[in-house]
């Protein structure tokens, strides 16, 4: 039962395309700060709050943390459900696991809008 209620979609199909989606959001995401930073030879503090003022670029990191967190879930559950066999312990992890992704993305919140 807890198996179920942890897996994100209930299908490997679904967890493998919110994968390949996620990682094409994240690479996108890198690249695009990777080109800023070397397009912007005299990047400073101002400019890069600048940057990160801008309502786009918010919503930009937060649907890449986003997609960090759920590609790291899906991993993170393959990995629990395929090596670690007692349920409890399991249950207890993966507990563990979703507290620190709330607190992640929580403090993602606080840093970009607080």
């Amino acid at each position: 039962m807890i198996h179920s209620i942890t897996n994100l979609t209930r299908t490997g199909l679904k967890d493998w395309f919110i994968q390949r989606v996620s990682a094409v959001i994240l690479a996108a995401y890198v690249l695009f700060l990777v080109g800023y930073l070397f397009g912007h030879s005299g990047l400073d503090y101002g400019a890069w709050k600048a940057l990160f003022q801008c309502t786009w670029m918010r919503d930009f990191t937060l649907l890449a943390v986003l997609s960090l967190i759920a590609h790291a879930w899906i991993g993170m559950w393959t990995i629990f459900t395929d090596y670690i066999h007692c349920a409890v312990l399991r249950s207890l992890i993966q507990v563990i696991v979703v507290i620190a992704f709330l607190v992640y993305f929580v403090w993602t919140i606080a840093i970009l809008w607080g």
